[in-house]
């Protein structure tokens, strides 16, 4: 044997040789998509307006507060729009202590003064920061929510060609409720002074005020009731000033309470310590509310000075601890998410799309092999192998690169096998053809091949170039399409040009005078 032909058959085994080493067993190995595994499919926009808003709030109660160290007397302040407020009722002689402290701490918004007043507003170009920074933090905190939930193999991502929408694809989910629960929830956990409360309804509490609630107040509707309350009491009014907020949680853990039952226990940082301990020391007596997602979720008494270990009670369940828990540890979303669209698919659709797309590549490749026997003889035979062994190599890059396979993907499979026995038909009617004009079965041979090889490598080379695009700009479904149809049409170039041929050789390097083909 040549030495040319042991290389040659030394590659092909080690390259079938490792295919079939990285998808046996293809249960463990090949990674199925969602709508073969079953899960859901969400798309969610982030509400980037919430962001905008919440930083504002949040800067006009810093200026509250350093307004108020300084001892200058204002009206009020008040917000005009989500990255806009204004500072009314000052006096002239306090506007150069105002615009240093406007200087030193607001550099992030312009400002105007005018008779008495003075409007902010953020600065364009920061906005824009703004917004991508709460898509991409949104992102990272449903990423590392889901990654505690212990969720394998999910597709966390910004939706193609938008900027404030994301893509998630979670196969295999037991209980999508608590799942889509977990993802949407803002989480946002707060510490406010409770003024008044608890009240029958908002109406109740509104007419402690005269209808006319301060600016400064909020009316908040207690999340969970107690089965040994009395009364149906369910709303607070709170101060909308935060004394602790959930950026300030070190670490948190499910704990118990007094009664042995589920609790939250976390820590605080040494920011959020401080604050807590300043607070309570100065409130003993008073009551107190933890705040989440915009629903009060315990009222207690300080009856001593709070500091670095806390803990939340409330006759919760072990599984809303669990989630509450991997909430904190995870961080609140930066804004509201709202759901475009929402897809859960069940485990035995995805099951039943698998039998039907592994019996639809089955008959299309037995008959795709009976009309190559019949067509094309003991050459036939030839194609054959090529063809199995196209599909091996296939679903062994497949699942080297821990590539998902999807129904899109099974028809790209589907497709490739039409692709590869297209190559081979080229090559064989390339050797039909010559020795019709008289040729050498040896020379038709040689001939065929390199006549074959240009026409296969341009088809070829543009279908995958299309099958790039595709997963450019495609979504989970086309990609799954295109992945499959690129490694198909790669591996169909080797096995239909390299393995055919020496194939080929191998049969007749015995005969010294090749007489006849097979063809």
């Amino acid at each position: 044997m040549k030495k040319s032909m042991t290389w040659k058959i030394i590659l092909i085994i080690l390259v079938i040789g490792f295919s079939i080493f990285m998808f046996y067993p293809p249960k463990e190995k090949i990674r199925l998509g969602l709508d073969l595994k079953g899960g859901i499919h969400l798309v969610l926009q982030v509400i980037t307006d919430d962001a905008i808003k919440i930083q504002t709030d949040q800067n006009i109660a810093q200026l509250k507060s350093l307004l108020n160290e300084s001892s200058i007397k204002f009206e009020k302040i008040s917000r005009k729009d989500i990255n806009k407020f204004e500072l009314s009722g000052i006096a002239y002689e306090d506007e150069g202590n105002i615009k240093d402290i406007l200087d030193d701490y607001f550099r992030d918004w312009n400002y105007t003064f005018s008779t008495s007043r003075v409007t902010l507003t953020i600065r364009p170009n920061i906005e824009m920061q703004m917004r991508d920074q709460s898509v991409n933090q949104a992102l990272e905190t449903i990423r590392n929510r889901i990654d505690e939930y212990g969720v394998s193999e999910p597709v966390i991502q910004k939706e193609l060609l938008s900027e404030d929408r994301l893509l998630i694809q979670l196969p295999g989910i037991d209980d999508p409720g608590r799942v889509k629960d977990l993802i949407k929830s803002t989480a946002m956990l707060t510490y406010h002074e409770v003024v008044s409360g608890p009240f029958p309804s908002e109406e109740e509490a509104l007419k402690e005020y005269n209808n006319a609630l301060p600016e400064d107040f909020i009316i908040l509707r207690e999340k969970l009731s107690r089965s040994e309350r009395k009364t149906e009491k369910d709303f607070y009014v709170l101060n909308n000033r935060v004394i602790v907020s959930g950026n300030d949680i070190k670490n948190a853990r499910r704990g118990t309470d007094d009664y042995g039952g589920p609790a939250v226990s976390f820590s605080l940082n040494s920011k959020g310590t401080k604050q807590l301990e300043k607070y309570s020391a100065a409130n003993i007596g008073k009551k107190m509310a933890i705040v989440l997602d915009e629903r009060v979720i315990i009222v207690a008494t300080i009856q001593t000075t709070l500091s670095y270990d806390n803990r939340i009670t409330g006759g919760f369940t072990a599984e809303y601890v669990d989630d509450l828990v991997l909430k904190l540890r995870s961080g609140a979303l930066p804004a509201p998410l709202k759901p475009l669209f929402e897809r859960t698919i069940g485990p035995s659709l995805g099951a039943d799309s698998i039998r039907k797309g592994i019996t639809a590549a089955a008959t299309g490749l037995i008959l795709v092999m009976l009309f190559m026997l019949f067509y094309y003889k003991a050459a036939g035979i030839n194609s054959i192998v090529a063809l199995t062994l196209n599909i091996v190599i296939l679903m062994g890059v497949l699942a080297y690169f821990k590539a998902t396979l999807t129904l899109p993907g099974i028809a790209g499979i589907i497709l490739t096998i039409g692709m590869a026995v297209d190559a081979n038909v080229l090559i064989f009617e390339r050797i039909k053809e010559d020795l019709r004009l008289g040729k050498s079965p040896k020379s038709a041979l040689d001939s065929g091949f390199k006549k074959a090889f240009v026409t296969i490598f341009d088809a070829n080379l543009t279908t995958i170039i299309a099958a790039i695009f595709l997963f450019q700009f495609g979504t989970g479904p086309i990609k799954g399409f295109s992945v499959t149809l690129i490694i198909g049409i790669a591996a169909s170039m080797f096995t239909a040009v390299f393995v055919s041929r020496v194939i080929f050789d191998l049969v007749y390097a015995k005969k010294k005078k090749l007489q006849k083909l097979s063809i």
